[in-house]
This record gives structure tokens, sequence and C-alpha cells, in this order.
């Protein structure tokens, strides 16, 4: 069981070299597809043997395509800079390697670190993710924002988590919920669906309470707090800006010719 591990990169030099160290002996190869890093990204990942590819970027689902293309390998372990295996998960997956598995892929949860605690509720955890997988029977769809991997065969479990360090503070949260929910809304956009009195007035709310309640974000502490706020503050942008993206296209519509 032969595995190139794929990461798309732009000015990772505070995380990437965890994630790599984490790698150690469990990958064969480990392929870098970096949008025009300005900081020490490529130079990190040359350092730790990398192959890395230098591209423009696209858009997430194709650039972590394109990686799986470029990798050497028939299992490809697809993994952003802002995570790193745990030493359970690297256990579990070099002790398949002397295997050929017949599965397509495995799952792993993914544990997240805000604000000084691993988040164990609200939704966050485990939220599995399939990122072991063969090459040729998988691949990313998604022209926006929040790929999905489309898998075709079985998918099995495994225990050991993926680390996830993927906000820095609460302005980082912030400014990537700007960028996501703009996103996402482009994408409502192109597929014709408009932004109704009601996504504005009780998604919001709804979100949060299920945060914040349902989902036991409280045994968070303070941290559950600001997800769960987080999380209806992103879902109301998303429709406000799209109503904003209907509003702009109809005003310019109706401009004399």
């Amino acid at each position: 069981m032969k595995i190139s591990a794929v990461i798309i990169t732009y000015n990772e030099e505070e995380r990437l070299p965890a994630l790599l160290q984490s790698l150690d002996g469990v990958a064969e190869e480990i392929v870098v597809v970096d949008c025009h890093s300005t900081d020490e990204t490529t130079k990190i990942a040359r350092r730790f043997g990398c192959r890395v590819l230098e591209r423009d970027w696209t858009n997430y689902a194709d650039q972590k395509n394109y990686g799986n293309s470029q990798a050497s390998h028939p299992w490809i372990l697809s993994l952003d800079a802002d995570e790193r295996l745990s030493k359970e998960l690297r256990q579990e997956i070099i002790a398949l390697k002397p295997s050929d598995p017949e599965c397509a892929g495995f799952s792993m949860p993914r544990r997240v670190f805000y604000l000084g605690r691993w988040i164990r509720h609200g939704g966050w955890y485990p939220d599995r993710r399939v990122r072991l997988f063969r090459r040729d029977r998988a691949h990313w769809e998604g022209e926006f924002v929040h790929e999905k991997l489309i898998i075709d065969g079985e998918t099995r479990p495994l225990r050991g988590d993926i680390l996830h360090f993927t906000y820095r503070h609460i302005t980082d949260h912030m400014r990537r919920i700007n960028l996501f929910s703009e996103l996402a809304a482009k994408k409502l956009y192109a597929q014709q669906k408009k932004c109704r009195w009601y996504h504005l007035v009780f998604l919001a709310p709804l979100r949060f309470w299920r945060t914040y309640f349902f989902r036991l974000g409280l045994l968070d502490g303070f941290p559950g707090l600001v997800i769960a706020v987080m999380s209806s503050y992103a879902i109301f942008a998303r429709y406000a800006k799209l109503k904003e993206i209907w509003l702009r296209s109809e005003r310019i519509e109706s401009l004399p010719r």
C-alpha cells in the first residue's frame, strides 16, 4: 500500500512543518500544490523532501484533483496545511501498509483545536472525512467552496483523529467566514437560488440553537459559545450576500441600454 500525500498551500510556513513531521513513515511521497506563496512555504516543503508544484489558483476541488493527478502512487492521503495526523492515526495507517485493502477509501474523525481547547461538541466532532483513498476511484467536486470527495466504492472507518488547527484566533475565524459566505452566496446565485425574508429572520437563530443547545456546544465553554455565534453569523452573511448579489444584478438590468 504505497501512499502519496497531497497538500495544497498558500503562505503556510507556520503550520506546514507540523503536518510534514506527522507524515513521517506514512507516505512514500508528498506532493505540495502551491499557489505562489510569498513566505517560506515552498522552501520548507522542499527541505522536507516534498515535490512542489507551483500553480495559479483555480478552486479548492481543482487544485486537489490536479495534485492527485500528479501523484505517483495508487493511494492518496489528502490533507490541508492546517491539519496533521494524530499519533493514533499514524499508527493505524502504518499498520495498513503491508496489506492492499480492497476498499476504495478510509474515513477518519477530525478534531479541532480552537481558542485553547479541543472541541468535542457543537457538530464539530467527530466530523468524519474520507481522506485516504484510491486515486482511480475518487475525485473532488465543487466550484466555489466546501469541496466534496466523490468516491466509488466501500469506505472503512479508522479510529485515530486528524488534528485540525483551523483558526488562529477569532479575527481569523471572522475573516474566513466572510470569504466562505461570499463564495457560498455566489454558488447559490449560480444555481438561481434567491434569498427569502425567512432565510434572514429564522435561519441564523435556528443555527445558534442547534449548535449551542441541541449539539451541546455549551459543554465546550467559551469556545463553544463563540462557535455557535459564528455559525449563526455565517448563515446570515451567506443569505444577506446572496440578496445583495440579486439586487446588484437587477439594478444593472434596469439601466437604460
